[in-house]
């Protein structure tokens, strides 16, 4: 069996990276079926009399970062032929005719996917981290009235999910933030802003703050937590699936 491995990092938010890379298809043409879903995926061809190969697979994995999403994609194949034959038909043709296609493939894949996330909508959240205890802010007004969350907002076209990050904290909270590191991304359900439905995700950063004492300027209330009482808390659904991360956060010595 033989195998190649490649590594992109793609400049958007995975919802885009994974709806890129479903449009786009795959990286060669027929005879190849794709089966795609919310998962990892593998694309999958048996083929028949007359091909150049047995068999041949092609996954895909998305991971979200700070600075944008990971893609590793796996290529394995087997010719089937015995011997010299098949060892030359494997590295001279095959390995060059997926290497080739692949190269193709990934630049666009990674031009196309910058393009999008362009026009996509970005929220930014920050899990304000001070000895041990995380700050939290309370929803005023709207249909998440009373309820928690991270503070932070949405990204304006042309900012950087960084540069909004410091922004909106400043607006909301009247004081000046150092992100940290990256928590995690979350998809946003419904439309927001706007945007395409499904098309926007939440990104939060840790932080820590670099002067000031944060205001509730625009939320009911502030609330400094420790790891365990994250969950007594009403989140807003978005937020809710980066407890845990949070929670780890917290508790690292």
């Amino acid at each position: 069996m033989s195998q190649l491995r490649f590594t992109t990092l793609v400049e958007a938010p995975l919802t885009v990276a994974f709806d890129v890379a479903r449009t786009l298809g795959r990286p060669w043409g027929s005879p190849l079926e794709e089966v795609v879903s919310v998962r990892p995926y593998r694309d999958v061809h048996a083929v028949g009399p007359g091909s150049s190969w047995r068999w041949l697979t092609h996954s895909r994995r998305f991971t979200a970062t700070g600075t944008g999403t990971l893609v590793d994609e796996q290529v394995d194949w087997e010719t089937g032929v015995p011997g010299v034959l098949g060892r030359l038909l494997d590295r001279v043709v095959l390995r060059r005719r997926i290497l080739r296609a692949m190269r193709s493939h990934l630049d666009a894949y990674a031009a196309a996917a910058e393009r999008r996330a362009l026009d996509v909508l970005q929220v930014v959240g920050a899990a304000i981290v001070d000895e041990g205890r995380v700050l939290v802010a309370q929803r005023s007004g709207g249909p998440y009235d009373g309820l928690w969350e991270f503070p932070g907002g949405k990204v304006e076209r042309g900012e950087s999910d960084l540069a909004a990050l410091v922004r909106e904290i400043a607006e909301e909270l009247g004081v000046e933030v150092v992100p940290q590191t990256f928590v995690g991304e979350v998809l946003l359900d419904g439309v927001v802003g706007g945007g395409a439905p499904g098309s926007s995700t939440l990104r939060v950063w840790s932080a820590r703050l670099g002067g000031g004492t944060p205001v509730a300027h625009e939320h009911a209330a502030l609330r400094w937590v420790r790891a365990d009482e994250l969950e007594a808390l009403d989140w807003i659904p978005a937020d809710r699936p980066l407890l845990p991360a949070v929670r780890t956060l917290l508790t690292r010595p």
